[in-house]
């Protein structure tokens, strides 16, 4: 079975997983075997004990599949990184004005670069902030960018 740790009460060193199949699981910390603490949000696999709503041998599921949100972390930073001074991105994200906003910035910054190199300044700036965010995206677990980026819609770092 697979699903989704609700919450984890270190005090209480028990826990509740939200399981694919639309059922609560309750779990006890001995029944986590895994390194670190379980987080709320992470992704697992585990066993039910037969007729409760018992987890037991919990594992972190890796799994390759688009998260709930249907945005993949991966996918949006290799696209920050890689095209990111045209929103491709944000477009992806669902951020469509902050998305027009790079592009319309990128087309300006080409427009400008015999202006005074201003248009190297602005490309620069655009590159470096698109660089940053792919970064980001790439280095957070699934479920915080699946909460903070597809959830909450924070469009910017």
């Amino acid at each position: 079975m697979r699903g989704r740790v609700l919450r984890y009460s270190v005090q209480e060193n028990a826990g509740v997983i939200s399981g694919d199949d639309g059922r609560r699981y309750t779990f006890e910390g001995p029944q986590w075997r895994e390194q670190a603490l379980p987080a709320d949000g992470v992704y697992v696999d585990f066993q039910v004990v037969e007729d409760t709503d018992e987890a037991i041998s919990i594992y972190l599921a890796r799994r390759a599949a688009v998260p709930a949100g249907g945005k993949n972390k991966t996918v949006a930073g290799v696209l920050a990184i890689v095209l990111g001074m045209l929103g491709v991105h944000k477009f992806y994200l669902g951020y469509s004005g902050h998305g027009a906003l790079l592009l319309v910035l990128f087309i300006l910054g080409i427009a400008l670069i015999w202006a005074f190199g201003i248009g190297l300044i602005v490309l620069l700036v655009l590159w470096v902030i698109t660089l940053v965010e792919g970064i980001i995206y790439l280095t957070k677990p699934d479920a915080e960018f699946e909460e903070t980026y597809v959830k909450n819609r924070k469009p910017w770092f």
